[in-house]
């Protein structure tokens, strides 16, 4: 089993910035990537970025590209989300998720099989 908390949310102006955190814990051995996803009321999760866990390899939303980036310290064993130039459309809960076993689909919420409980993000105009 993997445990993850995530960190770092709250309320910011349009062009401000945030850092989340995803601090995971247990059997990290057994995790292939991480990604962020989000969920606005009333609409579906989405997909926001993803890292392998050993290597360089990230893959980001269009709508996000230049704005978030993604990384990692594994000796923390805690991935971080960058937000720059924050908009309001950016507004949800963020959910940092692990994948074991890449199956295609890295897009899709069901690719992932441990999530955090989700940290709220807010972006005023």
């Amino acid at each position: 089993q993997v445990q993850l908390v995530e960190s770092g949310g709250g309320l910011v102006q349009a062009g401000g910035s945030l850092r989340l955190s995803c601090a995971a814990s247990g059997r990290t051995v057994s995790i292939y990537a991480m990604a962020w996803f989000r969920q606005a009321p009333g609409k579906e999760r989405e997909f926001v970025a993803r890292i392998r866990w050993t290597s360089s390899g990230t893959l980001y939303a269009d709508s996000v590209k230049g704005r978030f980036t993604v990384s990692r310290d594994n000796a923390k064993n805690t991935m971080y989300l960058q937000m720059n130039s924050l908009k309001p459309e950016d507004t949800a809960a963020y959910y940092c998720a692990a994948d074991r076993n890449y199956q295609g689909n890295y897009q899709w919420p069901r690719e992932y099989d441990y999530w955090g409980q989700g940290t709220q993000v807010t972006v005023s105009s």
